[in-house]
């Protein structure tokens, strides 16, 4: 059913709910909730279900993907799993996009579907050892998302620094600085501004747990350091913070 004009493109399809099946090239695919693969749309495919799904379809031209077409063909209607790498992250955020798709503005779109861009031809790469074949900056934008990552579920770990940061991605902490360089910013920094983050989001909720409690449990376990911490990064200490959400949430 595809005619010579089709457009050469590659598509991705993630499987939201139900358990559809893509066939291309002899291979199958049964997609699991959470799960996607990427088929060639200029070539004949097969996409079937025999219960109700919920599907996102995203397509690509062939060239944006940065890799030999070989090595994206060698995967086709084989299952990616959102289990480590790159595809640990492009399952979430591919799910995130198809579900809030109309409220982005143009600007935001852009830049989305360029991350997007990135973790896809980062996690094919991954499966066919072929990672070295992306461009550099491809590389550095998602080795420094899988970072941001990894930081945000340690966040509570006090002896998170930046040498255990490089340690866990198989890279220099010399390397690690000169990507938050990029950023203009310090792994540090980073680190110290999402628990200020995290700990800021707590004590607004009024929750029960003490001030010293939240610190602690977002890796600031020394209460004054936390205290002087939080007020330089928003003008009071968490104590008087936490006072005045809980009057603005009774007020409201």
């Amino acid at each position: 059913m595809i005619d010579s004009g089709s457009p050469e493109m590659y598509r991705v399809v993630l499987a939201l709910e139900g358990s559809p099946r893509l066939s291309q090239d002899g291979r199958d695919a049964q997609l699991s909730r959470g799960e996607f693969t990427i088929y060639d749309f200029t070539r004949p495919y097969e996409l079937a279900y025999d219960s109700a799904v919920r599907l996102a379809l995203f397509s690509f031209p062939r060239d944006l993907l940065a890799l030999p077409s070989g090595a994206v063909d060698a995967l086709a209607a084989v299952p990616i799993t959102a289990e480590t790498g790159a595809a640990a992250l492009a399952v979430p955020l591919l799910r995130r996009v198809a579900e809030d798709i109309e409220t982005y503005r143009p600007g935001s779109a852009a830049r989305l579907s360029g991350i997007v861009t990135d973790l896809v031809s980062t996690a094919v790469a991954e499966r066919v050892e072929l990672t070295r074949a992306l461009p550099e900056d491809s590389r550095q934008r998602v080795l420094l998302m899988e970072i941001h990552a990894f930081i945000e579920q340690r966040l509570g770990d006090i002896g998170l620094d930046p040498a255990t940061v490089a340690a866990a991605h198989h890279i220099s902490v010399r390397y690690l600085h000169r990507l938050f360089e990029a950023e203009h910013t310090t792994v540090a920094a980073w680190i110290r501004q999402r628990r200020l983050e995290r700990c800021r989001a707590e004590l607004a909720s009024g929750g029960t747990r003490s001030v010293s409690e939240i610190g602690a449990r977002w890796g600031l376990p020394d209460s004054a350091h936390f205290s002087r911490l939080f007020k330089s990064a928003y003008g009071m200490p968490p104590a008087e913070y936490r006072r005045l959400n809980t009057v603005l949430n009774t007020v409201r």
